[in-house]
């Protein structure tokens, strides 16, 4: 997991993500899973060329869903990162 781009997978874009991206200056990243805060930091860091005043992370458990038969499958877990960035950086998401 050395390459940034390893690290930081996408930047998610939704209503809460945009109203705190305007108004805290936190922004929404789905990340790898193993990945600790520090690792994020430094990636988001040398991808965005930012500058990372805090990173928060919370852990979803992929949820059980049945299909049409009694067979279930499961959807994947996943990482999200809160970064929030310091005043007067910004990322331009679109």
């Amino acid at each position: 997991m050395s390459d940034a781009k390893d690290i930081v997978r996408s930047v998610q874009l939704t209503e809460k993500g945009t109203r705190l991206m305007e108004t805290a200056n936190k922004y929404f990243m789905v990340v790898d899973q193993r990945a600790n805060k520090i690792q994020i930091k430094q990636a988001v860091e040398e991808l965005f060329k930012v500058s990372v005043k805090k990173v928060n992370t919370m852990n979803y458990i992929g949820k059980k869903k049945r299909e049409r038969s009694m067979q279930y499958g499961r959807r994947a877990a996943w990482k999200r990162a809160v970064v929030t960035l310091k005043e007067g950086d910004k990322i331009e998401v679109l």
